[in-house]
């Protein structure tokens, strides 16, 4: 609360930072379909895919006569989108399944022995991950 009563609200950038950790799972799907939707369109371009009715609409619109030729950074875009939006999907699931591994166990001396991978796994999870792993810490009784 600021002096005024009103509720302090949080820099731009720290609500960007929490909102783009909150739903880190839908944007790296995202970056990954964009992706895979520029590397087609792509390969409608160049390849005799041009021919069907769809890239045909598309190539009138991305190469049009007197434009500039888009479906070349289609061709350069797309797979290197593809690539960051498919390392961002593995690395969110492989976390995402990492962490529920680490947060099943009912021993406190397991637990210890993992609170750093726990800690390290955390930054590719959202906030309530971290809720969890702070409740999962008040469980066992362990001071952090």
């Amino acid at each position: 609360m600021s002096s005024s009563g009103a509720p302090a609200t949080l820099p731009l950038s720290n609500r960007l930072r929490r909102s783009m950790r909150t739903h880190r799972a839908v944007l790296s799907i995202v970056v990954f379909a964009a992706g895979v939707f520029l590397s087609i369109l792509a390969l409608g371009a160049f390849t005799p895919l041009m021919n069907l009715p769809f890239f045909v609409a598309v190539d009138s619109v991305t190469a049009a006569p007197n434009a500039p030729n888009y479906n070349l950074v289609f061709v350069l875009v797309g797979p290197i989108v593809a690539i960051v939006g498919a390392y961002l999907v593995g690395a969110y699931y492989y976390a995402r399944r990492k962490f529920e591994h680490l947060m099943v166990t009912k021993s406190k001396a397991e637990f210890l022995r993992n609170i750093p991978e726990l800690e390290e796994i955390l930054w590719d999870l959202t906030p309530e991950d971290e809720l969890r792993y702070q409740r999962k810490l008040a469980d066992l009784r362990v001071r952090r």
